[in-house]
């Protein structure tokens, strides 16, 4: 039988769904001073560009869970994807496009406000 305190602790965490939120979600803000916002889409976690020439476009989607996350990277300019990965450590993340898995190309990302 579970500890009544356990059972109450387990209660509490089923009623507030994920105890811990995922390190990408947020605002990033890119070097350029731009900015582009995780969000949860489904089991995924989907961009946005919040400002500049590209607001509102998708700049990717990617899965997994933290440090490391995979999917898809959109280049915002022409709208090509490419395979994509990103890493969040504290309150930097480190996005990386790929071709082929050969020629890749990484930004830094710093959390907004952190």
């Amino acid at each position: 039988m579970l500890h009544p305190h356990l059972l109450a602790s387990l209660a509490l965490l089923a009623g507030t769904g994920t105890a811990f939120a995922e390190p990408i979600l947020g605002t990033w803000r890119l070097s350029n001073g731009e900015t582009v916002t995780y969000s949860r889409c489904g089991s995924s976690f989907c961009s946005r560009v919040e400002t500049g020439r590209y607001k509102g476009k998708s700049v990717g989607q990617m899965g997994g869970a933290a440090p490391t996350y995979t999917g898809t990277v959109i280049d915002p300019r022409d709208g090509k994807s490419y395979e994509g990965s990103a890493e969040v450590t504290g309150n930097s993340l480190v996005l990386t496009g790929c071709v082929a898995r050969i020629f890749c190309r990484s930004q830094t990302w710093s959390r907004q406000g952190g």
